[in-house]
């Protein structure tokens, strides 16, 4: 039982009409297709409200169903649900999600500024970091985020495109992260672009959700850089405002 990906579709959608097409034993809501980003590749799943004639929820978060085709709402505290078949509309916490989509974009922005192998990550509200195969500390941490808010001056436009499994399994260079393996078995592998042609900056796969330039990022400042065991570094960035 697939949920259509209304996220990957239009990720500034922010509501739309749904239809219940499951429950799971947790309390968890299942709908025929979702604005809610789930849980997955360092990004955390959407918050907001589901309504319907003679109730609401609000959902604390969305994760990966029994298929990760599958997205299940989670209420922020057990109630009663809409019934299966029921029409319902549902309304994202869209400053949450767009500030994620801003961190989100800076970070693969922050691989391109630091072209080192990433082995971990993770996106917040108002920080984001990678951590780096880095056994040696970087150089003028000014420096790193002066190139990082030019290219986000850019205005560079951020799109997606699709390659095979078999396409990617012959690139292995395009894979940035060690920690976190790109969404394939599908048959087809989702990559975000950012810049077009002589300006493209950067080509990787991934399923989450991105501004639609950088300019919309804002400012960003590069935080600490800590040391994480003989070999990695964590870099921390956080949005300005």
């Amino acid at each position: 039982m697939a949920t259509t990906p209304l996220y990957r579709q239009d990720t500034y959608m922010k509501q739309t009409p749904a239809s219940v097409v499951a429950h799971t034993p947790e309390g968890g809501l299942i709908l025929d297709q979702s604005v809610f980003y789930p849980t997955g590749g360092g990004q955390p799943g959407d918050s907001g409200t589901v309504e319907w004639d003679g109730g609401s929820i609000t959902i604390a978060t969305a994760i990966k169903g029994e298929t990760p085709e599958q997205v299940v709402l989670v209420p922020s505290e057990p109630g009663a649900l809409p019934v299966v078949g029921a029409e319902v509309t549902q309304t994202l916490d869209w400053e949450r999600r767009y500030r994620h989509m801003r961190v989100h974009t800076a970070l693969h922005l922050l691989s391109v500024v630091i072209p080192l192998p990433v082995t971990g990550g993770s996106i917040g509200a108002e920080k984001g970091r990678l951590d780096f195969n880095m056994p040696e500390a970087p150089g003028d941490k000014a420096e790193i985020e002066a190139r990082l808010n030019e290219i986000i001056d850019r205005d560079l436009p951020v799109s997606e495109d699709w390659i095979t499994d078999a396409e990617l399994e012959a690139r292995p260079e395009m894979v940035k992260t060690m920690s976190v393996k790109p969404p394939m078995g599908a048959g087809r592998v989702r990559l975000i672009r950012i810049g077009e042609g002589d300006a493209q900056v950067d080509l990787q796969p991934c399923g989450g959700t991105h501004v639609a330039r950088t300019s919309e990022i804002g400012r960003v400042r590069i935080g600490k850089i800590e040391k994480k065991g003989r070999q990695n570094r964590r870099v921390n960035l956080h949005l300005d405002d």
